[in-house]
């Protein structure tokens, strides 16, 4: 039988400002465990260290190649896995402290499922991010 590999290799976020966003991604990147494991003149990865090789299962954010401004998607979200629902508490309210702005307060999304605990943000440069817990209180 063959290894199950998780569904995502990376995800990457625009930004136009790295120095602001390592920032930003230093310190709420920090509240669920992760740190920033690789660092250019245009980008910064973030994860477990272990991933900084091979750059999966890793956020990147870092400046658009074609050179034009980064952008956003409306509908569009990255979500961080928090192993427990103050981890959410605190991953949106460092967010807020770092110019981030609110989304949606840390609270049960029924209408998802009935333990879906999350706290929505923009980081400063309009990226949607959202810290999960799955699990029940």
């Amino acid at each position: 039988m063959s290894e199950v590999l998780g569904m995502f290799s990376h995800i990457t976020l625009g930004v136009d400002d790295l120095y602001n966003a390592t920032r930003f991604y230093d310190a709420v990147m920090s509240v669920l465990g992760y740190q920033r494991h690789s660092n250019g003149d245009t980008f910064a990865g973030y994860g477990h260290p272990d991933n900084a090789i091979l750059g999966t299962d890793s956020l990147w954010v870092l400046k658009p190649l074609d050179g034009r401004p980064s952008s956003s998607g409306n509908g569009t979200n990255v979500a961080f896995r928090a192993a427990n629902r103050q981890q959410v508490d605190d991953f949106h309210q460092k967010a807020l402290a770092l110019s981030g702005t609110d989304e949606g307060k840390p609270g049960v999304r029924t209408e998802v499922h009935p333990n879906f605990y999350a706290g929505y943000v923009r980081d400063p440069f309009g990226n949607k991010l959202v810290a999960v817990c799955h699990d029940p209180e």
